[in-house]
């Protein structure tokens, strides 16, 4: 079983390279973060052509999450039970679904913008709710995995250079403690390999060159409970999705599993 999770950076814009990633890579789930749509442009006919259903959580122009499945596709939730507003608003930032012998959750987790900032306290209010809606979960005997962009580099292994980074969110005590009580819960990180170089970063910001020179963070991740992890066979990052004109800043995270 082939379980994949990508931040595509708008799913109107990405389609064709979505549908054409979909079919030459052989993936069964697919979780995707910021979809940038309404319910109604979501392409959900294109996808049943490839015999995909998708549980989605979108409202609009930002953020939106879904969970793409061609193996089945049950017992959805929509939105993080308990999970914070943001002035006001529930953000679409969390979907969850049972895909044949696996659950797992699609999430975008709040970036946080800097550090003194509303949405930073957000952020980790949203790393509380997100740790208490999956425990039960993730102390299950069910293959179970959160998959998304967390928007937290859990290392400094994970960012292209600490200093970089230095006073900026991502990289913080706080949010990586946040990671540390998730793990906690009885997640690991499934930590794939790169393609190429060294480190397998998964976002590269789309100025400065950074793509071409490997600044990179990996900031996509996949923690899974012990019966998830057991199953591993083979985890990547397919940087070649993250080449080329129209591409997201994003690469997928692929993960095989012998289930």
């Amino acid at each position: 079983m082939r379980i994949a999770t990508w931040n595509i950076n708008s799913v109107t814009a990405r389609l064709p390279r979505l549908l054409a990633w979909l079919e030459s890579s052989g993936t069964d789930v697919l979780c995707v973060q910021e979809l940038k749509c309404t319910p109604e442009q979501f392409p959900a006919a294109e996808l049943r052509e490839l015999g995909y259903e998708a549980a989605v959580h979108a409202t609009g122009r930002w953020n939106g999450v879904a969970v793409l499945s061609r193996v089945g596709l049950a017992d959805v939730v929509t939105g993080l039970p308990g999970g914070p507003l943001y002035e006001g608003v529930e953000e679409p930032r969390a979907v969850a679904a049972t895909c044949g012998p696996v659950r797992v959750w699609s999430v975008y987790v709040p970036n946080g913008r800097e550090v003194d900032h509303p949405h930073f306290a957000y952020k980790i209010e949203w790393f509380e709710a997100l740790r208490a809606a999956v425990a039960g979960d993730a102390a299950g005997e069910r293959p179970f995995a959160v998959l998304g962009d967390y928007n937290v580099a859990p290392t400094d292994d994970d960012v292209y250079d600490p200093a970089a980074f230095e006073g900026a969110t991502h990289v913080t005590p706080a949010e990586r403690a946040a990671l540390a009580e998730l793990r906690g819960t009885g997640l690991s990180d499934v930590v794939p390999r790169p393609l190429k170089y060294d480190h397998p970063f998964t976002y590269w910001d789309y100025r400065q060159l950074c793509f071409p020179k490997n600044r990179g963070m990996r900031i996509d991740l996949v923690y899974g409970n012990a019966p998830f992890a057991k199953a591993v066979s083979d985890a990547y990052v397919d940087r070649e999705e993250r080449k080329g004109k129209g591409a997201s800043d994003h690469a997928p995270v692929v993960v095989d599993l012998d289930v």
